[in-house]
Formats: structure tokens, C-alpha cells, sequence
């Protein structure tokens, strides 16, 4: 009797565990954290960009498409970094190098969102966004992730995709690139120098193993990453203050960048001074700090001088 039990429920369940699992690879797959990033910031940047003709339902409508392209962009550098992504122990779990998703499923995936997305946009909202959208996808699939092999100056292509979301969604709602939102790209582009060769020197062996140069000159030269990291941190720190120039916002946000910058200042020096691992992962917590902090006083401030 408790066989036939054990069988029965057997039977039952594994359908419904198979189903999970393949969720749960499509789900790791989209990167939903990275995405969910990416739209908070189109959100942030609509709401910088918005003057009378605020909507909840085409905020929706952005963030939708946006969101098909951002997770068409993650799918389709998985499906290019495979071979790659089965060398390093923090990638080789992923749904393809793993095998629980195959080529075919994971590359016409991507294709399908990022068309749709797109052309989802591009009727929905506007075709500067939907442009700026394709372009997003493009330099990131098509330029960042091959350069990777290639040079290191692929983080450099890299960080203009990934600054590209205030701007979406400052068109999605303006439909114009103006200087602010020029500014809101500029301060995403400078930030990420810091925090990505964080992350490429914590994990620069795997990198290398992998045959992937992230790092300059493709060997960890003493002090090279460091020097960048700081150079980029000085010329965020008055870049980050021109929305008070521009009067995107008031005195509250440049006092607020003012200081996050120099403690992002100082943690790059910090890394600068003495490049190990322990030093990269406290830059790494401090820009993933400094951001979103940023973002969120610079939204409010600006809130505070438009209602």
C-alpha cells in the first residue's frame, strides 16, 4: 500500500517539479534584478523628465517594453558567452552551460523580446525611444560582449548601454534628447567604472581563464585598475552635481552628491592604494550604495521643486 502511495505521488509531483525548474532557468535566465536596475531607473528618469502629461498607464507601457529589450539583452549575451560562461565557476551554473535550456529556446527567446520590445515601443510610445532601445540592445549583445574577447576597452562600450535607462526614460516621456538627460547619462556612464572593475578584479582569474580580457593591458598591471577606478570617481564628483546647475534639483540633492561622491572618492582610493580582493568587494558595496541613494535623492529633490 505505501508503495503504490509513493509511486502514485511520484507520478503526480514530477511534472509539476520539471515545470518549476524550467521557470526557475527562464527566470535566471531574464536576470530579473539586473532588469528590475535597469527599469527603476527608466522610472526615475520619466519621472525627471515628465512636466503636465504624467500617466501612470504609459509609464506602464515604457517600462513593459523596456523591460522585453533589457531581458532580450541578458538572453542573448548568455547565449553568446556559453562556451565562456562553462569556464568561470560564477557563471558555469547558468541555464545553457548547464543544460537546462537549450540553444534554440534561449537565442529565439531573445530575438522574439527584442523585436517585440522594440516594436512594442516604437507604437506605443516613440520612435526615439524605440530607437534608442535597439540601440541599447545592439552595442550590448553585438559590440560589448564579442569586444570581450577582444580588448579591455569592452567596459568602455559596455557602460554606455548600461547608462542608457534615465535617458529612455526621459524620451519616453519628452521625446527629446535634451541636456538633462545627456547629464543623467553621463553620471550613470562615470559611476559604473568604479564599480565594474570592482567586479573584474575580484573575479579576474576566472576571467582570464575563460579567455576574456576585462582587464587593462590583459594582465593585472599594479595600481592600472586602481588608477582608473579613482579617475573616474574624481569626474563623477562634478558631473553628479550639474542637476542643481541645470535646476533639476535644489540645494538638498548637491549637498547629498557632494558627499556620496566623496566617500565613493575615497573607497576607490582605498582600492587604489592597495588592490586585493577585500578592498575591490567594499568598492563594489559602496557603488552599489552610492546609486540608488543618488537616484532616490535627486528624484525627490526634484519632486520637491515641481509640485
Amino acid at each position: 500500500m505505501s508503495t503504490t502511495s509513493t509511486t502514485t505521488y511520484t507520478e503526480i509531483t514530477s511534472p509539476a517539479i520539471a515545470r518549476r525548474e524550467m521557470l526557475a532557468a527562464w527566470l535566471e535566465l531574464s536576470k530579473p534584478r539586473i532588469a528590475m536596475m535597469g527599469l527603476i531607473a527608466v522610472a526615475i528618469g520619466y519621472a525627471m523628465g515628465y512636466q503636465d502629461n504624467w500617466s501612470w498607464f504609459h509609464l506602464m507601457e515604457v517600462l513593459v517594453g523596456i523591460g522585453a529589450v533589457a531581458v532580450s539583452s541578458s538572453a542573448l549575451n548568455q547565449y553568446i558567452e556559453r562556451h565562456s560562461d562553462l569556464l568561470m565557476e560564477r557563471t558555469a551554473n547558468r541555464p545553457l552551460p548547464a543544460g537546462r535550456l537549450t540553444t534554440a529556446q534561449v537565442l529565439s527567446f531573445g530575438i522574439g523580446l527584442g523585436v517585440g520590445g522594440v516594436v512594442y515601443l516604437a507604437l506605443r510610445v516613440n520612435l526615439l525611444t524605440a530607437g534608442l532601445s535597439l540601440l541599447t540592445l545592439v552595442t550590448y549583445t553585438l559590440i560589448y560582449t564579442p569586444l570581450k574577447r577582444k580588448t579591455a576597452l569592452c567596459t568602455t562600450i559596455g557602460a554606455i548601454p548600461g547608462a542608457l535607462p534615465p535617458v529612455l526614460g526621459w524620451t519616453a516621456v519628452r521625446g527629446t534628447l535634451d541636456i538633462e538627460a545627456i547629464v543623467l547619462f553621463g553620471i550613470l556612464f562615470l559611476w559604473q567604472f568604479p564599480h565594474f572593475l570592482a567586479i573584474v578584479w575580484i573575479y579576474r582569474e576566472q576571467y582570464q581563464n575563460a579567455g576574456l580580457k576585462m582587464i587593462p593591458f590583459n594582465k593585472p598591471i599594479p595600481k592600472v585598475v586602481g588608477y582608473i577606478a579613482v579617475g573616474n570617481a574624481v569626474a563623477l564628483l562634478p558631473f553628479s552635481l550639474l542637476p542643481r546647475q541645470l535646476n533639476m534639483t535644489g540645494d538638498g540633492y548637491f549637498w547629498a552628491a557632494l558627499i556620496l561622491g566623496l566617500g565613493y572618492l575615497f573607497c576607490s582610493v582605498y582600492f587604489w592604494k592597495q588592490e586585493t580582493v577585500g578592498r575591490a568587494r567594499k568598492l563594489l558595496w559602496t557603488s552599489l550604495i552610492y546609486l540608488p541613494l543618488l537616484l532616490i535623492i535627486m528624484l525627490w529633490d526634484h519632486l520637491q521643486l515641481v509640485q
